[in-house]
């Protein structure tokens, strides 16, 4: 880099060419920078210094700052709102925001179109949850850009998304029994370990045997951020007296190590694929339905909204109402077909 005669002047040198630029400084954000503004003219002819006095005088037309989607995704990163989410939340953004990153890095945001992303929505339609994961972020980065003062529209707001496909469904007693008739290893401790405290199969990869003291296990779940303290049900106390400790985490990879959440997805799914051979009506249930009918059976046994959040660690009671609706239903549909029985009607 070399300094010209001229003050707030620099030189500099690429591919054995030179480049020629003012040097401005800059307040962005709160902050000093610097800004270098081409000069496309050779030093010491009368073009090179009309342009410098333009600029000088600020007469001549500095260039816009680039408001592209790698600019913006590192000021959402950068930002308090993303800095807020919970660890899982991030988690689950960044690979999202990374490949808007690759994809469209250096296209302008502010040039986005309503169609554009509707196009988007309407490619991944074989996908929904990930076709509607991709409006749901570019929405989340367009509210930025607003607050940034980039744009005054939300070109993703309102769009219409696919839903959700499938709810979890509870995992039936038949369906229970063909898996535990089956499981061994990483697959039974996810049995065991996920009925007995309610949790998602993504914080029962990661409990460690610290974190039990004999009665409670201790939970730092992943997607809420919540710190429980849960109570082992006797089968869960059980059945972790007779695991072996092999390492730091109850569902040991090595001593140091716990499987994944996509290793024990991976053993879950080898194992339901044998039951479906045989009854392919098992091809509905997930791992984390597990979750779900250790939650119902808490709603079936009379517990109240307070003591089933405290196992289940939700913030709030919308999911606490839905387990509650389906004992409910289930309950009400014995005591109807009874009524029925008393009244005589033999059909």
């Amino acid at each position: 880099m070399k300094k010209e005669s001229k003050p707030n002047t620099v030189t500099k040198h690429r591919n054995g060419r030179a480049y020629h630029y003012y040097r401005q400084a800059v307040m962005e954000d709160g902050q000093r920078k610097e800004r270098y503004i081409p000069i496309n003219a050779e030093p010491g002819t009368h073009e090179y210094d009309r342009i410098y006095w333009a600029i000088r005088s600020g007469k001549h037309a500095a260039p816009k700052p680039k408001r592209n989607w790698a600019a913006l995704i590192q000021s959402y990163k950068a930002s308090r709102r993303f800095r807020q989410l919970a660890d899982g939340t991030k988690r689950k953004y960044l690979p999202v925001l990374d490949e808007f990153g690759i994809k469209n890095g250096h296209k302008d945001v502010t040039a986005t179109r309503r169609g554009h992303i509707v196009a988007i929505h309407e490619k991944y339609a074989d996908t929904p949850r990930k076709a509607d994961w991709y409006v749901q972020i570019s929405s989340i980065l367009f509210r930025h850009a607003i607050e940034l003062e980039w744009m005054t529209t939300n070109p993703a707001a309102g769009i219409e998304l696919f839903g959700a496909q499938r709810e979890f469904q509870p995992w039936p007693a038949w369906f229970q029994a063909e898996y535990l008739a089956r499981a061994e290893g990483h697959a039974l401790a996810a049995f065991y370990v996920g009925a007995g405290t309610v949790q998602r199969p993504g914080d029962v990869a990661k409990m460690e045997w610290s974190h039990f003291d004999g009665e409670y296990m201790s939970v730092a779940q992943d997607k809420t951020d919540a710190r429980l303290t849960i109570y082992c049900p006797k089968l869960l106390r059980d059945y972790l007296e007779t695991l072996p400790k092999r390492g730091k985490f109850i569902s040991a990879k090595n001593l140091t190590q716990g499987i994944s959440y996509d290793g024990i997805e991976k053993v879950f799914r080898a194992l339901r694929a044998k039951i479906i051979e045989e009854k392919p009506e098992a091809k509905i249930y997930t791992l984390h339905g597990l979750r779900y009918l250790a939650a119902v059976e808490l709603a079936e046994a009379g517990c109240t909204d307070s003591e089933i959040q405290a196992v289940t660690g939700h913030k709030s009671l919308e999911m606490v109402a839905k387990y509650r609706s389906a004992a409910r239903q289930k309950k009400l549909s014995k005591t109807a077909q009874q009524r029925r029985e008393q009244n005589g009607d033999r059909t």
